[in-house]
């Protein structure tokens, strides 16, 4: 699958975005046409948080952080890039990748609401570059947080340290999880694992899927996608359509 890139100007130089050519208040008109929303946040976009976060660190995320939107299959983080901001999701799903020496992609774990990624939290910490792809899958809403306040908070405030410290211990949970999976399931089961992982996500047992997007996910080709789920299809496990699969285990 080939991604759309966020536009040069949201970090640093270097990276591979495209650039804009118009600024409003609000949004950026980047040269193929393709809108960017962006906005400042109020406490009410943030309201979401506050069972975690205490109310120092709400207002001072107000002040300094901007909300930014992405429409589904946007990078939000490349790999080698520099990063001046975190994400912090508000609405959608992110995907986060791995890429290979030969440009193959598998998918390490997917953002909620609430989350944000550990492994940029790491690279900004670190002062290196991202080891990582972070793809909307979905249209999607996050909070940008300046590298520097993110540290600031962390040594000063105790409901942001234990909220980065929980979402490093969840993310290393599913990355065990993923290396489990790569190394002790077979791949009928890692697909049906993936399905299943994808119902919970959308919370519908239909799910909106080509073999292409599955195969990139897997790290694997679409022909083995294809052959794998008529398998399963056969099985009774899922009824296949047309970019349409049903797990039949959830209706």
């Amino acid at each position: 699958m080939r991604y759309s890139v966020a536009p040069r100007g949201l970090f640093k130089s270097g990276c591979k975005y495209r650039t804009f050519i118009k600024s409003y208040p609000n949004k950026l008109i980047l040269k193929n046409g393709i809108s960017l929303f962006l906005h400042m946040v109020s406490k009410t976009d943030l309201a979401s948080f506050s069972y975690i976060l205490d109310e120092e660190i709400i207002d001072k995320m107000s002040a300094v952080a901007s909300i930014k939107s992405f429409s589904k299959n946007d990078i939000i983080i490349d790999v080698g890039q520099e990063l001046q901001s975190v994400p912090l999701l508000l609405s959608g799903n992110i995907k986060v990748m791995r890429e290979d020496n030969d440009g193959n992609d598998l998918l390490l774990y997917v953002l909620e609401s609430g989350d944000t990624c550990a492994m940029s939290l790491t690279c900004c910490m670190a002062k290196s570059v991202s080891k990582i792809r972070a793809i909307a899958d979905s249209d999607t809403n996050v909070v940008m947080i300046p590298v520097s306040a993110m540290t600031d908070w962390f040594n000063s405030n105790e409901s942001w340290r234990m909220f980065i410290l929980q979402s490093y211990q969840v993310r290393f949970n599913e990355m065990l999880e993923t290396i489990d999976t790569l190394a002790f399931l077979k791949m009928d089961e890692r697909l049906y694992k993936y399905l299943t992982d994808q119902v919970k996500l959308t919370a519908s047992a239909i799910l909106n899927l080509t073999h292409q997007s599955i195969a990139e996910d897997l790290n694997t080709s679409r022909v083995v996608v294809s052959r794998l789920l008529k398998q399963l299809e056969n099985e009774g496990e899922i009824t296949l359509g047309r970019n349409k699969i049903t797990i039949l285990e959830y209706l």
